[in-house]
């Protein structure tokens, strides 16, 4: 690993650009992380328990990297201080961590320019990075850069693609200035009751599929997940965010993109454990719930997967 810590008081524009500082749980971590950065890209890191204080001290930063592989002490003060400063527009961030500490992690970060990485392959984490460069570049110089040229080109296309489509599947939910006059709407009158049953019957034919074909052809995260919250709702179980990723079928990472997409768009709610800070609860919001139900009531016994 190339020199790891620079000095507090080193002068930023002798790097050419603001360097990204790293935040790791051990100098193998940290070492896992820079491998995605390139060989120009000048960063340093220190350890979890001392990023806190080097945020305050810190000039500028063209990303933080947070890289845990275990949970921490300070987790929860430093995720705060995280999702604070992006939210302020100082610093992107990517947290990169194990399925384990999905919870957590969920429960305290929630702003949309955090990258989550879960598990994450070397090319998703080059993805996240380049990702995080295009936003910062984007919001610092007020144009949009081309990313064609960058090592990690074509898994930021694939992520891009992902993103766009979660958007376009998102955009064509909301409503705003842009939303169309009219939409359909739901049949009106009473809300059908839905049997456990019938949902856990839909939810097993789906996953009859990956039996007999890859089950890549059929990712659907977002129907995935709103049959396990109908489901969970019915039987009156409350289902945390790592369990509604494990439900997704897809890498945890994606699962958290669209966990994230549809909450913002009010089909998901997030509801905080009254026993358990660092762990929420997503369910689905009362007109998410109605259509659900009203669709279910519409196909009758007729197989839906």
């Amino acid at each position: 690993m190339k020199a790891s810590v620079f000095p507090v008081a080193a002068r930023l524009d002798e790097y050419g650009s603001p360097p990204i500082l790293i935040g790791a749980s051990s100098e193998r971590a940290a070492r896992r992380a820079a491998v995605s950065f390139g060989e120009n890209t000048p960063y340093f890191y220190v350890a979890v328990d001392q990023l806190l204080s080097r945020l305050d001290q810190q000039a500028s930063a063209e990303a933080v990297w947070l890289e845990l592989e275990e949970d921490t002490e300070a987790l929860d003060r430093i995720l705060d201080r995280i999702d604070s400063e992006v939210g302020a527009g100082h610093f992107p961030a990517i947290i990169a961590a194990p399925r384990s500490l999905v919870d957590p992690i969920a429960a305290r970060v929630r702003h949309p320019d955090i990258e989550l990485l879960i598990d994450g392959t070397p090319a998703d984490r080059a993805a996240a990075l380049a990702l995080a460069r295009w936003r910062n570049s984007r919001k610092s110089r007020g144009v949009a850069e081309d990313v064609s040229q960058e090592p990690s080109a074509a898994r930021l296309r694939q992520l891009s693609d992902e993103v766009s489509r979660i958007a376009a599947t998102l955009a064509r939910l909301s409503v705003g200035p842009d939303a169309p006059a009219e939409r359909p709407q739901p049949p009106k009158g009473e809300t059908p009751s839905i049997s456990l049953d019938m949902v856990r019957q839909v939810i097993r034919a789906r996953r009859l599929r990956a039996r007999f074909f890859d089950e890549e052809l059929f990712a659907d995260p977002a129907w995935d997940m709103l049959l396990d919250l109908l489901q969970a709702e019915i039987a009156q179980h409350r289902v945390p965010v790592s369990s509604l990723c494990i439900a997704a079928a897809v890498p945890a990472t994606t699962a958290l993109r669209w966990i994230k997409a549809m909450t913002h768009v009010g089909l998901f709610r997030r509801r905080a454990d009254p026993h358990d800070g660092r762990r929420v609860f997503v369910e689905l919001a009362p007109a998410a719930s109605d259509a659900m139900c009203r669709y279910f009531g519409e196909i009758g016994k007729v197989a839906a997967v």
